[in-house]
């Protein structure tokens, strides 16, 4: 089984990629196949409320947006991690967001009954906020989002400073696991 991380920081090995390897080594250490998909690497242009999706997976944007579509389609898990930018997701998760939910709800809802749920980090302010955004995502389209033993947040701000946040790296252990076993019930059903 494949689960998929996206990374939504500008800052490749910054605090958003600890905390992602640090929730993944839990996934690898139960044998699960883990990857990173570092979302500024990829154009992913704004939903332009077209509705051509509605006609079928497809979008008439010319950009990266179709193949981490597909790439989201073969996984079984799927993560969304983002730092704060003034209190909300990046602008890439943002587009990733927007335009493969449209696609995915108008085309029976393809992403439904898989398993994931989004991570913030942040120095101070927003954690919540953007999760609960990134969240929404995963309730409209049919995934199912384990718990932890407390908020999918993680604080820093001077790249490392995450490895400081003990309860947050915890909750990130427990969600790593949580996640596991989700997965793993969900295939033996």
């Amino acid at each position: 089984m494949k689960v998929i991380a996206f990374n939504a920081s500008p800052r490749k090995q910054g605090n958003t990629r600890i905390v992602i390897e640090h929730t993944l080594k839990q996934l690898n250490d139960m044998g699960f196949e883990t990857g990173i998909i570092h979302l500024f690497d990829y154009t992913i242009q704004p939903c332009q409320g077209c509705n051509e999706c509605r006609e079928g997976e497809h979008c008439p944007i010319n950009d990266d947006l179709m193949n981490l579509y597909e790439i989201m389609k073969r996984a079984d898990g799927i993560i969304m991690a983002s730092p704060v930018y003034f209190g909300s997701a990046t602008p890439p998760l943002k587009a990733l967001i927007d335009r493969t939910g449209y696609i995915a709800r108008n085309n029976g809802y393809v992403f439904k009954g898989k398993a994931g749920a989004p991570i913030a980090v942040t120095a101070r302010d927003g954690g919540n906020f953007t999760i609960a955004q990134i969240a929404f995502w995963y309730y409209y389209n049919g995934l199912i989002m384990p718990g932890s033993t407390s908020w999918n947040v993680v604080y820093g701000e001077e790249i490392g400073d995450v490895l400081q946040d003990t309860r947050g790296l915890e909750a990130m252990t427990e969600f790593g696991i949580n996640l596991g076993n989700l997965l793993t019930k969900l295939a033996d059903k």
